[in-house]
């Protein structure tokens, strides 16, 4: 999305943000009742779960907007039929900073997208506080920026990306050499 919008919308969000989770992992486990003795637990996988943020909101509510806009990725509000998958997931990176704001603990979201834009309360009350929107976000899986930035990547999106770069490859060696100096 923020690529599509160019008008700095992302960051501008991004830097709304009240308060964020840092993300989880849950080791799912079973018996390995296979042993005498106690019983232990052993990894069979591992599952994440959401997270939640928390964005402060400027008048014209540009904050809720972008993330309607994203959600509306992947559904056709006309027909109501769902989109690609690929074609509203994003990555989202999470940053701790120290007193300088300097990096020094990062995470990244993969395959990210936000389910729940919660309800937010409008009253008299609320007079001199400022309006915020809660978030929350599923992603496929994350990773830590600074020792798993470089792993490679799961199977599946290496072969798409081998796909990818085969077709290129293909359709550009049919190019003429002059027309691809262009």
């Amino acid at each position: 999305m923020g690529e599509i919008l160019g008008d700095g919308t992302v960051r501008a969000t991004g830097l709304k943000c009240e308060s964020i989770e840092l993300p989880g992992r849950n080791m799912d486990t079973t018996d390995d009742t296979n042993i005498y003795g106690p019983v232990r637990k052993v990894v069979t996988g591992y599952s994440y779960g959401d997270i939640t943020a928390v964005f402060q909101c400027s008048s014209d509510m540009k904050e809720k907007k972008y993330f309607e806009t994203w959600q509306r990725l992947s559904y056709n509000p006309q027909t109501w039929s769902i989109g690609y998958y690929n074609d509203y997931v994003g990555a989202i990176d999470i940053h701790t900073l120290d007193e300088q704001n300097n990096r020094k603990y990062g995470v990244q979201l993969v395959e990210c997208f936000p389910k729940v834009i919660a309800a937010q309360s409008l009253g008299y009350a609320t007079l001199n506080s400022y309006q915020t929107v809660s978030i929350t976000f599923s992603y496929r899986y994350w990773k830590n920026l600074t020792d798993e930035a470089n792993l490679p990547k799961p199977l599946l999106d290496r072969i798409a990306e081998r796909a990818v770069n085969t077709v290129t490859r293909r359709i550009t060696s049919q190019i003429p050499s002059v027309l691809r100096r262009l």
